[in-house]
Parts: C-alpha cells; sequence; structure tokens
C-alpha cells in the first residue's frame, strides 16, 4: 500500500524486452534507502517489485497485464517517473489509500497556469467515470491529489507549486498519458451495494 505522496522522480535508466515483459533499471535515492530484493515500489503509481539493485539503482519487471492497463509502455529510455516506497504501519498518511494497481490510462488535455498553480485537464475513461467526485481523492502517476473539478468525459486537479516541482507533472505536456488510480473506497461501496448489504432479509 501507498500514500500517493511522492518521494522523489527518478528516471528510466534501462529497458530490456524479456519473452512477455519489459525489465526497467530506475535511478534512485530515497527509495533505495534500506531497499531489499522483493520490496515494493510504485512507479508512476504502479506496485512493481525489486528484483535488483544497486547503489544509485533498481531493476523491476513489467508483466504483459501491467503494460495493457498502464502508460509504462510509453515511457522511453530518459523518462521520469514518480517513485514512492511502501508506506510502513504506524506512518502517517499524508495522502490516501493509494494500492499501485492502475484502473486506466488518461491524457493531458490542457494545462493552465496562474501565479501560484497550475490547473490540469485530463481526459476520464467511461468506466471510472462514475468513482471520481468533486473533492475526492485520485491517483495520478502515483500522485495522491484532490480533484477540483470533474465533468463528462474529463477530470481536472489543481497543483501547487511544491507539486510541480517533486513530481513529474511540473513538466508534463498535453497529449502525454498518465496513470490513474480511483478511490478503492468508492469501488468498495459500489461492491457492496450491488450485493445488497444492509438490506433487510
Amino acid at each position: 500500500m501507498f500514500t500517493g505522496i511522492v518521494e522523489e522522480v527518478g528516471a528510466i535508466e534501462a529497458i530490456t524486452q524479456l519473452e512477455d515483459s519489459l525489465r526497467l533499471r530506475i535511478t534512485g535515492r530515497a527509495v533505495l534507502e534500506a531497499v531489499g530484493h522483493g520490496d515494493s515500489i510504485a512507479v508512476d503509481g504502479v506496485c512493481l517489485t525489486v528484483v535488483a539493485y544497486n547503489a544509485h539503482s533498481f531493476e523491476v519487471d513489467v508483466m504483459q497485464e501491467t503494460l495493457n492497463r498502464s502508460a509504462l509502455g510509453s515511457r522511453g529510455v530518459g523518462a521520469q517517473v514518480n517513485l514512492e516506497r511502501a508506506v510502513k504501519v504506524g506512518n502517517r498518511l499524508d495522502g490516501h489509500i493509494v494500492q499501485g494497481h492502475v484502473d486506466g490510462v488518461a491524457t493531458l488535455l490542457s494545462r493552465n497556469p496562474s501565479e501560484h498553480w497550475d490547473v490540469l485537464r485530463l481526459s476520464l475513461p467511461a468506466q471510472l467515470q462514475r468513482y471520481v467526485v468533486e473533492k475526492g481523492s485520485i491517483a495520478l502517476n502515483g500522485t495522491s491529489l484532490t480533484v477540483s473539478g470533474v465533468g463528462e468525459g474529463w477530470v481536472e486537479v489543481s497543483l501547487i507549486p511544491t507539486t510541480l516541482e517533486v513530481t513529474t507533472f511540473g513538466k508534463l505536456q498535453v497529449g502525454e498519458l498518465v496513470n490513474v488510480e480511483v478511490d478503492v473506497l468508492a469501488k468498495y461501496v459500489e461492491s457492496m451495494l450491488q450485493a445488497g448489504v444492509g438490506q433487510v432479509l
């Protein structure tokens, strides 16, 4: 589990094509502190398992299912990615509950800068629309954000300077792909309602 509070921005150093997956080597610093084989690191919001590491980078395998459901397959060598280690029990939950299980991919439609923040509008896959509400939580490229606006086929987030500086969003260009994870609590509520939980028998 993650919080959506990005620890640092790394870069894809190498991509190796395996038979039915990719192996990525990603640079990092903070996420490598006390790292171990099998640890989980969220890469642009995708929970991946460390299979090898050294003093300045780590390697992860990305299976075809993940490539199909996320934007990782569109990232090339040199691409910057948001990184976060799995949360430790007892730590503060400064963002929201993020699983690292991407629900879909969005496209940055526009960005409107102002003096103190940028407003980003992204496409919203139709199947995710019902889970997104204004002032609710959403994870974009692994970053816990508050929804500032939502409409048919789109969602907006307003990013403060700190978020723009410490994540990849400061350099995100219109047309680029973004990983989306909706609030898991909304999905559980929907599932319980569909199952009739709470109905009088």
